[in-house]
């Protein structure tokens, strides 16, 4: 089986990717900057100012610790063309995200809002060379699904909707296993972004969300609740707003 190598003089580096791996579980080694790579070693982990000084020829160069491992992982293998990746999401406030190369499961993970689904997709297509993208979208929570949708329009290929039921899993990352469950079934594609329209549930939790988050200080308007219903405001600039209004 193939580890990750570490190789980097960088110590805040050195010490918040160690800290990372340990904590996935993740196989490693570390190497000295320069040194010979051992066979087990699948990939290399360093910095980018680092990265001409690697005897490697499979190096991920990042100076993200969290971006660095993501990568690194999914690109274990040596593999850096996969004819088909798809994207599977578990829609939510904190949706799951599953990343399949041909099959292969390259990243699973929650993430902290239907807006970072995108950024994920983006950083992975750039660092591997593909054929078709993929995304593939559970179909529950109707308002948190939508803005997923609309937040990858532009950065995926083809959108399909799934039908998510039998998808959720018992474990300790039950919405990133439901993500792969969803990556692995054919849905509905969607022909054009759907609008994002909450529902007034949605937005009474919001109004109590922000009563919370201000320690009963603030109710944002539903005007305001409804926007970071849609992901346009996050919560803590709907309470900078509404202060500001209560000001005056």
């Amino acid at each position: 089986m193939k580890v990750i190598g570490v190789m980097t003089a960088n110590f805040r580096f050195f010490y918040e990717l160690v800290q990372l791996l340990k904590e996935y579980k993740e196989p490693f080694v570390t190497l000295d900057l320069g040194a010979d790579v051992p066979g087990k070693v699948g990939v290399i982990i360093t910095t980018r100012e680092e990265a001409s000084k690697i005897p490697f020829r499979n190096v991920v160069a990042e100076d993200s610790p969290i971006l660095a491992y993501k990568l690194a992982h999914g690109n274990l293998g040596g593999r850096k063309y996969f004819d088909n990746l798809i994207f599977g999401v578990d829609p939510g406030r904190r949706p799951g995200l599953a990343i399949i190369g041909d099959g292969r499961v390259l990243f699973a993970e929650t993430l902290d809002s239907p807006e970072s689904v995108a950024d994920e997709i983006i950083r992975f297509r750039r660092y591997f060379d593909h054929g078709r993208l993929i995304a593939r979208v559970g179909h529950g929570d109707p308002t948190n699904r939508d803005r997923v949708i609309r937040s990858i329009w532009n950065a995926v290929d083809d959108i399909e909707v799934v039908d998510e039921r039998n998808t959720t899993r018992r474990t300790d990352e039950p919405d990133a296993d439901a993500a792969v469950a969803i990556a692995l079934t054919s849905g509905r594609r969607m022909p054009f972004p759907p609008e994002v329209m909450p529902t007034p549930g949605e937005v009474r939790d919001i109004q109590r969300l922000s009563r919370i988050e201000s320690e009963g200080r603030v109710t944002i308007s539903t005007e305001l609740a409804e926007a970071v219903a849609r992901g346009d405001l996050t919560l803590s600039d709907a309470l900078l707003v509404q202060g500001r209004k209560s000001s005056r």
